[in-house]
């Protein structure tokens, strides 16, 4: 190699080190949890009787452990989204678009944060927060009650317009003894695991709609590991 040619390979490698080094850094990682208005684990006979009929409202939230989502530090902050689809979230023979969504943002976090927190969910769900049609700065409280988020009862609220508690589906809760996850998570996750909804709801503006939907197979919750 020329000495003209050895000058050249060792700029381009100085300088995509100081591009790595100063590129801005995703690693992050913690709990989630959403519920629908249509069971997720559950029987066939359940499930095509409510297809196409319900499951296009749900509320989903995301709270980080610890992480930085392109060079934004986002310890301990929380996100939360509800949705209106046009169909049954979920459901590969039918097509869920037009999606609406509201987002509220964790209020302790600062302008920066709360645009990272808005990017980040929408990174780990697709399209389907594509349209956000309001982002509020809202009271957000996330719990686990046991360090075993899987078998954990979950407690998640935004303030009073949005709101989720599961516990573990228990064996009182197979109605057809054939029951298995019917519809995937919304949200990218590193483990999920259905669970039961004791309660949830969105009573906010912006998307023409406000329901509550206790007692039915209709949550996850998951962790999530996000790198890249």
């Amino acid at each position: 190699m020329t000495t003209f040619l050895r000058l050249g390979v060792s700029v381009f490698s100085v300088a995509a080190l100081t591009w790595a080094a100063s590129a801005p850094v995703t690693e992050l990682s913690g709990n989630y949890v959403e519920a629908r208005t249509a069971d997720v684990y559950t029987g066939p006979c359940f499930a095509n009787a409510e297809v196409k009929l319900v499951g296009n409202l749900a509320v989903m939230g995301w709270r980080v452990g610890k992480g930085a989502f392109k060079g934004v530090t986002l310890d301990g902050l929380s996100v939360v989204a509800a949705v209106k689809a046009a169909s049954t979230l979920g459901d590969v023979t039918g097509e869920p678009y037009p999606v609406k969504a509201v987002m509220f943002v964790d209020e302790r976090a600062s302008a920066e944060q709360r645009e990272a927190l808005k990017a980040f969910a929408q990174r780990m769900t697709g399209d389907l927060l594509a349209d956000v049609v309001r982002v509020e700065p809202m009271p957000i409280e996330f719990k686990v009650e046991q360090e075993n988020i899987h078998a954990a009862r979950v407690t998640l609220t935004a303030g009073t317009l949005a709101s989720i508690e599961t516990r573990a589906i228990g064996s009182g809760d197979h109605l057809c003894s054939n029951e298995e996850v019917w519809y995937p998570p919304l949200s990218k996750t590193e483990h999920a695991m259905p669970a039961y909804t004791m309660q949830s709801g969105f009573q906010g503006e912006g998307l023409n709609v406000r329901w509550l939907s206790p007692e039915k197979r209709s949550a996850f919750v998951a962790t999530f590991r996000l790198a890249e």
